[in-house]
């Protein structure tokens, strides 16, 4: 499985920014996809989960902030993200719920 997110970076308090994950080595349409974040020095930290049917489900942090989506025919997850807070800054990473082998991850600062 390879997981290769993008679209991160440096944005100030309450902008916006939408990140990608494209998966390949797997079925994508069947699997549940999640974004997770990481601080360094702190563990990896679950945001949001799209089901393969579309149900989602938010991270207390970012509920009605984020919105997960996904392109199936892409092989491809989102995550919109509004209102963006300094303690939103982090690595953001994608994955199922059996990923081990992470993608490099994509940076997100949100400055004051």
């Amino acid at each position: 499985v390879q997981l290769v997110e993008s679209g991160g970076g440096l944005v100030q308090a309450g902008g916006s920014l939408r990140l990608s994950c494209v998966a390949s080595g797997m079925i994508f349409s069947i699997s549940d996809m999640n974004w997770y974040r990481q601080v360094l020095g702190k563990q990896r930290e679950w945001v949001a989960t799209i089901s393969s049917g579309g149900s989602t489900n938010y991270a207390g942090s970012v509920k009605d902030r984020f919105t997960i989506s996904r392109d199936n025919a892409k092989n491809t997850v989102f995550l919109q993200m509004n209102s963006l807070r300094p303690e939103d800054t982090a690595v953001y990473y994608c994955g199922d719920h059996f990923t081990t082998d992470w993608g490099q991850g994509t940076q997100v600062t949100v400055s004051s």
